[in-house]
């Protein structure tokens, strides 16, 4: 049923757009040249602005400053902008273990990506994701000295928590390096919903605006891209029922979420079971999520919008 409009609900839809390099770096594997190390932000941008063309919503893309050297990109994600989108700041050049450079390094990543973004795409961001949503008190400290208004990064999801813990593992025992790190575990304590961090930024507070990674109520299952397109539509639409109701949703996708191992990914599909699903699947399931969350009534705008609207 159409929920109560006297309430506003919204919807956001998040892009990380993560170079094909960074998941291998995650399994282990060397880094690759060509064509395929630039998929993500060719095609897989390509593919996700249609979808969201087609759907009439804007989204709230996460860029690495470094990627906007490759001029197709930023010509890509310029379009966008004039159809309403945002872009944000996913750091410099996407250090995992961000959170354990020394400050001034974290700064570095944090003030010359705004600079770059700002200097390509002509808006200074106000956005900010860290790489493997991993943040502490200090880093979301120097985001509100930067000026910026939110931050998107924590995902307090005991099953994601769980299965990277044990694929981190498994990794160590096969003698393979990831460049993947763990989070503090008590970020599975913070809110699901949108606040102002606190500190420790687990407890709500006065600082700078939380969109935390959208979990579902109760059980705080991951409503993200990869579960989504693992799960296939009736999943994808079930997992969207769920959330039905709460004030803001916010999914989180990533570039590749909308390729396969058909794209030429087949290395990276033996360690990442959602590229083997095809591009039309994943596209069917991301439709049936966003097609449950829309016929509910819920109003799709950027991160920053949600941000700017929330009474927090």
């Amino acid at each position: 049923m159409p929920i109560n409009h006297q309430e506003p609900r919204l919807c956001c839809v998040s892009v990380d757009v993560d170079g094909i390099e960074h998941y291998r770096a995650i399994h282990g594997l060397t880094s690759v040249a060509g064509a395929v190390s630039g998929l993500a932000h060719t095609l897989g941008v390509h593919r996700l602005s249609v979808l969201s063309e087609e759907l009439g919503i804007p989204l709230t893309w996460f860029v690495i400053a470094m990627d906007t050297e490759n001029q197709e990109f930023v010509r890509l994600l310029r379009s966008t902008l004039e159809r309403g989108h945002e872009i944000a700041n996913h750091t410099l050049d996407h250090r995992y273990d961000l959170v354990r450079l020394p400050h001034d390094l974290q700064a570095l990543q944090v003030e010359k990506a705004q600079d770059i973004l700002e200097d390509r795409f002509g808006v200074r961001p106000v956005g900010f994701r860290a790489p493997g949503y991993t943040v502490t008190d200090s880093l979301l400290e120097l985001l509100q000295v930067n000026r910026l208004l939110y931050d998107s990064s924590v995902f307090p999801c005991p099953a994601y928590y769980g299965a990277k813990t044990l694929v981190l593992l498994l990794q160590r025992l096969q003698s393979r390096h990831s460049s993947s790190i763990m989070d503090n575990p008590r970020v599975l304590a913070a809110p699901t919903e949108p606040y102002r961090c606190g500190r420790p930024y687990t407890r709500r507070g006065g600082g700078i605006i939380e969109l935390p990674i959208q979990v579902t109520p109760t059980l705080r299952m991951p409503f993200i891209g990869t579960t989504l397109t693992l799960g296939g539509p009736i999943w994808a639409c079930r997992l969207a029922k769920s959330l039905l109701g709460v004030r803001l949703i916010n999914l989180e996708l990533h570039a590749i979420d909308v390729l396969s191992e058909d794209d030429g990914l087949g290395e990276l599909a033996h360690f990442q079971k959602d590229l083997r699903r095809t591009a039309a699947q994943k596209r069917a399931s991301l439709l049936a999520a966003i097609g449950t969350i829309k016929a509910a009534g819920y109003r799709f705008v950027t991160l920053a919008n949600a941000a700017r609207e929330l009474d927090l």
